[in-house]
């Protein structure tokens, strides 16, 4: 079986992935879609995981609130992870700040 050579620079028909965010492709690095469908999965499976650890956890104790305190613990936990991912960050791609953060240029003339 003859082996395909691969010449150099010539893409390999694989979508690159950033391997640091899962669900967001290289070539939108903005999120968009992808990084909202990630940042659900992350919060509803938290959500999830986490109240059912609570239910085993009441019934094996007899109490009523921990699914509760573990549903609230796995959202949080999924708003965490989304943010340490960068799904929840506004990124401006363009490399440009939408106003400047820096005292204006006509200095005290404008206050009251």
């Amino acid at each position: 079986m003859p082996e395909s050579k691969r010449t150099p620079g010539k893409p390999s028909g694989k979508p690159k992935t950033n391997a640091s965010t899962p669900g967001v492709s290289a070539e939108n690095s903005d999120g968009g879609y992808n990084a909202g469908m990630a940042v659900f999965s992350y919060i509803i499976g938290g959500i999830i995981v986490w109240s059912l650890i609570g239910w085993g956890l009441d019934y094996l104790w007899g109490t009523r609130w921990i699914v509760l305190a573990g549903a609230l613990l796995g959202a949080v936990g999924g708003f965490y992870l989304s943010h340490m991912h960068g799904l929840t960050s506004s990124r401006n791609t363009s490399g440009k700040r939408d106003a400047g953060s820096e005292p204006s240029a006509d200095g005290n003339t404008n206050a009251k």
